[in-house]
């Protein structure tokens, strides 16, 4: 079947595309293998210099390739110009930085002298092509959190985009090209997910790296570590938000609304489970949930709008069931719980869902332990500190985690405790290109970004030096 661009917002459908075929794809391994015995080898300085070029045309191409984003997957158009900006910055931290990254290590010459080396070093050598298997959420970042450290080490990439985003995927293909990397280094594989096994698996490829759910983290992590083929994977999380009591409640509250609701909720790392101290959380709720019950929910090319359509009809569904199996067991809707009434009429066949805030959530509701990924906050009472840690680990995932406390004491207990591959204090988490991202449990294994996300993909190889 073909492959769909669909406005998520009107319900049209704006391109299709026809899949590759298996002649197709084979075109494209072909490419990639011969693309890398060559680049593997251009200097640093050059593949630099490529980066930067990059950067300058998204820097250009801004406003464009913002509107394929809204008009493919929804957000804001605000949203989107930030995403192409936070791009086109990740791309020129990686080029200044993966030289020094990916230097050379030189151990003391007298630790390893007992081997009877005269020297030994540590160097970082490319993999070879890269799969990347990303989402529709962040149809630019996500590729580039990838793709700017794989080139900068030497790799090559292969990038089978969610298919609700076949226009940003090949504007990614094309923005490369432009550049000046060589064909072959970067291209968008147009397929369906019925045929990403076979590329996984696949001799030509090295490794693979997913950002996505769970059930399709497991399926590509297995065809990978059947093939003995190294794999990164990000499978989305449940973040916990933490509210104590030394917390400036004004900024929390603030930062607790965007935290929920960037992206239209649809954000492996927004808050999605707030826990409040009970001394401050009658306070808190009601002053969050006004401010979520005041979002602008509408056309997401609107500059007014703050909360757009879900992605999709399937997305808007899941989430509007999970919404309704908590109130059917006791959850109490403080605000929000169904579609946005008053929307204009080309907006009749959107995907949109309230911003809602739920509170009374107890085990009994499938919303206690399941992902949201739309914007819908569930907020729990802590009697303690204590109580606050544990509600905070009670969930499957483990990816960030929010926490309001001024306090030190506190802040070394969820430092030490909390189970998540983050843990960011009186501010919103976010991806940044200088720091290491990923989470623990079954919100995935390994690294994105920093110099930990660049040598995810290295050969790092011994070099020993007997005498000459």
């Amino acid at each position: 079947m073909p492959i769909a661009s669909i406005n998520p917002a009107t319900g049209e459908t704006l391109q299709t595309f026809e899949p590759l075929d298996a002649a197709g794809i084979e075109e494209r391994l072909a490419r990639a293998e011969a693309a890398f015995h060559a680049y593997r080898t251009t200097s640093f300085a050059h593949r630099a210099a490529l980066l930067h070029r990059a950067a300058d045309l998204l820097d250009g191409d801004l406003e464009a390739v913002a509107r394929t984003m809204t008009e493919e997957m929804g957000k804001p158009l605000a949203a989107a110009r930030a995403e192409a900006a936070k791009c086109a910055k990740a791309m020129r931290w990686y080029a200044d930085n993966a030289e020094a990254l990916l230097a050379d290590e030189h151990p003391d010459p007298a630790d390893v002298a007992d081997s009877g080396a005269v020297g030994a070093y540590v160097r970082y050598r490319p993999m070879g092509v890269v799969l990347a298997v990303m989402p529709w959420n962040f149809p630019f970042w996500q590729v580039v959190r990838f793709a700017a450290p794989a080139l900068m080490a030497g790799n090559v990439g292969l990038l089978k985009h969610a298919s609700n985003v076949p226009r940003t995927a090949v504007a990614l293909e094309e923005l490369f090209l432009r550049a000046g990397f060589p064909a072959g280094c970067f291209q968008t594989l147009l397929i369906g997910s019925g045929a990403v096994e076979a590329v996984v698996r696949d001799p030509r490829v090295a490794a693979v790296t997913l950002t996505g759910s769970e059930p399709a983290g497991r399926a590509v992590a297995s065809a990978a570590a059947d093939e003995v083929k190294k794999a990164v994977l990000e499978l989305g999380g449940s973040d916990p938000f933490v509210v104590l009591p030394s917390a400036d409640l004004d900024a929390a509250v603030r930062t607790a609304v965007r935290a929920r609701a960037q992206n239209n909720g649809q954000s492996c790392i927004a808050a999605k489970r707030f826990i409040v101290h009970a001394d401050v959380y009658e306070r808190f709720t009601a002053a969050f949930t006004e401010a979520m019950g005041a979002l602008r929910v509408g056309d997401p090319m609107d500059e007014a709008t703050e909360v757009g359509p879900l992605a999709s009809r399937q997305g808007r569904d899941e989430l509007a069931e999970l919404v309704e199996d908590a109130r059917a067991h006791g959850a109490r809707v403080e605000c929000g719980g169904g579609r946005p009434d008053g929307l204009p009429e080309h907006l009749a066949a959107g995907w949109f869902y309230q911003p809602t805030v739920l509170t009374g959530i107890t085990p009994a509701m499938r919303i206690h332990l399941e992902e949201t990924f739309g914007p819908v906050a569930t907020v729990y009472p802590a009697a303690d500190l204590d109580e606050a840690v544990a509600l905070a680990n009670n969930t499957p995932f483990g990816l960030s985690s929010n926490v309001w406390t001024t306090d030190r004491a506190e802040q070394e207990r969820f430092v030490r405790d909390i189970q998540a591959g983050g843990v960011f204090f009186n501010g919103m988490t976010a991806s940044h290109p200088a720091l290491p991202f990923g989470g623990v449990k079954r919100s995935g294994f390994g690294r994105e970004l920093s110099g930990h996300g660049i040598r995810e993909f290295c050969n790092i190889t011994t070099v020993w030096l007997g005498p000459s």
